[in-house]
This record gives C-alpha cells, sequence and structure tokens, in this order.
C-alpha cells in the first residue's frame, strides 16, 4: 500500500497512529464511515508503545477527587477486558504501607473501596505486615505497617495499536505509516476541504478530499491546530522505564510504592518474561524530532527508589537489558509540578479540524467517541457498505497438531482473526519462541509479510518487542532474522546489512542501557 493506491476522497482523514489515532480510526470504520489514517512514524512509534502497559483505573486519580475519571477508566478497563482476552489480562497489585510516608491504610482503604464499588466487585484485599513480608521479599521492615493488594490490567500496548489498525483495515479502513498531512485545504466557508499528505520515505505528495481531519498527533498536535485556549498549550514530559531480566526480580504481580524523594508512585512491575521499572515524570527537553531516550539522572532516581523499597537489593542500572522512554501529550496552562498535571483529555474543534490529544491508554474509546461526536457536524451519512476483504471462517481442526495450546492463545489474542492466515499459511516449524522470550518466530514472518514494516526497528520493537528483552537488542539474532524475512521485504543483501547497521544504532542510542551508553548525558 502506498499514496498511489488511495482514493481521491474520504469521508475521515485521521493523522496519528498512536492510541488515540488508531483508536477514532477503528470507531469511524466501524460506524461505516470511509477512512484513511495515516502516521508521520511508524504506527505506535511514540509513547503508544513505550507506556507501562497499563489498562488502569487511576488510583490515584481518586486522591485528586477525580472521581468521574476514574469511574469512566474503571468502566473502560472491565470493558477492554471482556473484549481483548488474552491481550488486555488483569493483574494483581501489591502496594506496602508505611507509617512515617506515603498514603495510610485507612485512606488506601476507602479508596480501594471507592475502586471496587466502581468495578462492580470487590478487587481489593487489606494484608497484615507479616503477610507484606511474606508476599514482598526483601520490603523494607522499617516502619512498615501492612500492604493492600487490588487488581487492575496490562496489555501490549504496541499490539493493541495494530488490532485497532489491522481490524479497521480488514473492515475497509486504510491506513499507511511513513506518510505524513503537510496541509490542510479549506473552502471559502473556511471549512475543511481536502489535506495534502506526504509519503516520508520519497516526498510524494498527493491531495485528499476531506470535509473532516481528526489531528491526534499527541505532542506534535499543535503543529496543525495551535491551541484554542488561552495560555493552555501542550507540554510534553517524559516517562522512562528500565528493564530487567526476569530471573532478576520473580515477581508474580505488581509491587507498587512511593517513591521517597518525591512521593510519585512508581512501579516495579513482570511482562512478557521480563521486569519493567518505571516511571518518571519529567519535562522532556530533548529534540522532539528525534527518538527519546531515559537520562542517567532518571535511572538514578528509579534505582534510588527501588533500593529504598528493597534495601538488600543487588541490581543497578548497568544490570537493565533496555531502557525506554515515552513522550506524554499533557495539555498545561502553566508549569504545575508535573505530577500534578491533569491527564484528561481535551477536543478542540475548528470547522471539520478536530484535535483530541491528552488522555489515558485505557481511555481511547471515550476519545474516539469525543472526537467523532465533533465531527458529527460535518461528516456525511455513512456510505461504507460491507468488508473490503472477507474474512473466511476459520476451525481449530485446521490448526496444525504441533502448535501448542500456550501459542494458540496468544496468536488469537494479539492478532484476532487474522490468527487464522498465521496458522494456514507458515510453517509449523516457526510456531516456537524466540531465544527466551514469549515471541513467537511466526510473528516476526507474519509481521514482515503483511504489516507495513518499513525498518528493522518497526519489527523488532513494536510489532515484535523482542529488541527490549534480549542483550543488545538481539543482534545476535539478526542474520536469522534476515533468513526468515528476505522473501518478505523488499531489500537485497546491502540493504539488509544497511537495516542491520541502523538498527544497532537506534538501539545503542535510544534503548540501551543509560549507564552503558556512550556520551549518554543528563538531557536535563
Amino acid at each position: 500500500m502506498n499514496l498511489s493506491n488511495l482514493k481521491n476522497e474520504y469521508d475521515i482523514v485521521v493523522a496519528g497512529g498512536g492510541i488515540t489515532g488508531a483508536g477514532v480510526f477503528h470507531e469511524a470504520v466501524n460506524r461505516g464511515f470511509r477512512v484513511l489514517l495515516v502516521e508521520a512514524r511508524d504506527f505506535a512509534g511514540g509513547t503508544s508503545s513505550r507506556s507501562s502497559k497499563m489498562v488502569h483505573g487511576g488510583l490515584r486519580y481518586l486522591k485528586q477527587g477525580k472521581f468521574l475519571l476514574t469511574r469512566t477508566a474503571v468502566k473502560e478497563r472491565e470493558r477492554l477486558i471482556k473484549k481483548y482476552p488474552g491481550l488486555v489480562c488483569p493483574l494483581k497489585f501489591i502496594l506496602p504501607v508505611f507509617d512515617h510516608y506515603g498514603p495510610s491504610r485507612s485512606s488506601l482503604k476507602a479508596g480501594l473501596s471507592i475502586y471496587s464499588l466502581m468495578a462492580g466487585k470487590k478487587q481489593h484485599k487489606s494484608y497484615s505486615r507479616a503477610e507484606a513480608i511474606m508476599k514482598i521479599p526483601g520490603i523494607r521492615q522499617e516502619n512498615l505497617v501492612s500492604a493492600v493488594g487490588f487488581m487492575d490490567a496490562q496489555v501490549d500496548d504496541a499490539r493493541l495499536v495494530m488490532r485497532l489498525i489491522y481490524d479497521a483495515c480488514h473492515s475497509g479502513g486504510t491506513a499507511l505509516n511513513y506518510t505524513k498531512v503537510t496541509g490542510v485545504e479549506r473552502n471559502r466557508n473556511k471549512r475543511v476541504s481536502a489535506v495534502t499528505v506526504s509519503d516520508e520515505s520519497c516526498g510524494t505528495c498527493v491531495e485528499i478530499k476531506t470535509k473532516v481531519f481528526i489531528n491526534a498527533t499527541g505532542v506534535f498536535a499543535e503543529k496543525l491546530h495551535p491551541s484554542p485556549m488561552k495560555d493552555f498549550h501542550i507540554r510534553p514530559l517524559r516517562g522512562s522505564h528500565l528493564v530487567f531480566p526476569g530471573h532478576c526480580l520473580p515477581l508474580d504481580r505488581v509491587i507498587s510504592f512511593i517513591h521517597p524523594q518525591d512521593l510519585r508512585p512508581v512501579f516495579l512491575f513482570p511482562w512478557e518474561g521480563s521486569v519493567f521499572l518505571g516511571t518518571t515524570d519529567v519535562d522532556h527537553d530533548q529534540d522532539m524530532n528525534k527518538e527519546p531516550f531515559v537520562t542517567p539522572k532518571e535511572a538514578d532516581y528509579l534505582m534510588e527508589g527501588l533500593r529504598y523499597i528493597l534495601p538488600g537489593i543487588d541490581l543497578g542500572p548497568e544490570d537493565s537489558i533496555c531502557s525506554l522512554a515515552g513522550v506524554r501529550p499533557v495539555l498545561s496552562k502553566k508549569k504545575v509540578a508535573t505530577s500534578k498535571e491533569s491527564r484528561e483529555h481535551v477536543v478542540w474543534k475548528d470547522n471539520g479540524l478536530v484535535t483530541v490529544t491528552g488522555g489515558k491508554l485505557t481511555t481511547f474509546g471515550l476519545l474516539a467517541d469525543d472526537a467523532l461526536k465533533a465531527a458529527k457536524p460535518y461528516l456525511p451519512a455513512p456510505s461504507f457498505d460491507g468488508p473490503a476483504q472477507k474474512v473466511k471462517p476459520f476451525h481449530e481442526k485446521q490448526i496444525h497438531p504441533d502448535i501448542s495450546i500456550k501459542s494458540k492463545q496468544r496468536l488469537w489474542a494479539r492478532y484476532g482473526t487474522a490468527a487464522g492466515t498465521i496458522f494456514q499459511n507458515y510453517d509449523p516449524s516457526l510456531f516456537y519462541p524466540v531465544e527466551g522470550t514469549n515471541a513467537l518466530w511466526v510473528e516476526i514472518c507474519y509481521a514482515a509479510e503483511h504489516e507495513q514494516v518499513h525498518n528493522l526497528s518497526d519489527l523488532l520493537l513494536r510489532r515484535v518487542r523482542i529488541g527490549l528483552f534480549l542483550p543488545r537488542g538481539g543482534k545476535h539474532l539478526l542474520d536469522k532474522v534476515e533468513t526468515l524475512c528476505q522473501n518478505f521485504l523488499p531489500w537485497d543483501t546491502d540493504q539488509w546489512e544497511i537495516e542491520k547497521r541502523n538498527y544497532i544504532k537506534e538501539w545503542n542510542a535510544c534503548y540501551s542501557p543509560p549507564q552503558k551508553r556512550k556520551g549518554a548525558g543528563d538531557g536535563e
């Protein structure tokens, strides 16, 4: 798919291939509109592949009095668990309670009772001091009072974006990555009439007629639509994580704790066989046109919190296998403490140009609904008359008997109906895990063939996440990836070598452990 394959006109053009844009695209297609989604970089290439992977109600927002935001997020969490089983998964949390800092046991109990009430079922539990010590081996015992447990959920953020986009494409939508909106045209009445889009790889431009343009470009939203709210502007905030091998910190639940330095919530959580420590919340002052990276200062902050809660732990930032940073779009009137900035979303309307930004991963569906409500006066009647390509019925008996139940469940969860294509079209020898990870080799092949992969970072950091879990980003497996995928990607031998060098260069600059990164500065 490229610009030459596009129609001349769409009911809606969406810019931004993160969770917000993907949600708008998915919902608009399901409502019967002809929709084009374009993303200037890669789908989920920004914060939507670098989040804390949590689909949660936002317990801390109760403390801020944001009951409606919390209630809405809790309901959305429950909806997503039901709609995407195996991709959005319930997850246990435990939060130690101390008597010299952080929230008290009584306040937590009250908040969690409200949290459970919003979910319609009890989802929290209190633990004694002795139980807390047993459930969190190595926990700081000085001033420890007790602990509380509760439920939230977890997701592969990038894979959720891909599900939304490709489910919508199978239903008639069109999506292109590395394609940028460079201009918005208006008619005599100053209403949107067309957008100009550019292929970022070759510079080719085309004009697409549309009456609705939805700007979901996150931290870049004001480049297409300056804030109409006086003194309110997007404040880019960076959230960073360190990733450790799972054997270093065996966990079956999230340890949520309060950082002693600034009383911010920090999480230590298991994901895909590894353990993540995050997140920070700092102003992003790095070059916005380059990939963000975790600074040594942020890494030290995270380790300070970890060592306080688990004082006997013998780990340093240098023991991590990877780091990753995302940049959140937060609408701010004046620079208050980063942790006090609102995470609620906003919608701006301007004669067919609708901007939606802010919000949480959990509530992407509400952002999509609000954006389409704002666009409604400019939309024609739904014109979609059926899926662009029929999905063939698929039965479990068509799956090769040697493929494990675990692999089947993983693929159904992450690819939806497209899993049928994977089971039917690829050799059963590919249905086994990639060296010590949960990812399957067949996922790499499928993504290379069907999911608009332009470079190895797209493939190994977002479509399949092995670049986050393997030493040096999986450098030692790149030759095997080439062998398996050379028939699916349009690269000759020389280009493969260039792609491998570029991938390692990007991984070293933006994903390697900060203390091992050559020339890493604080950037603060």
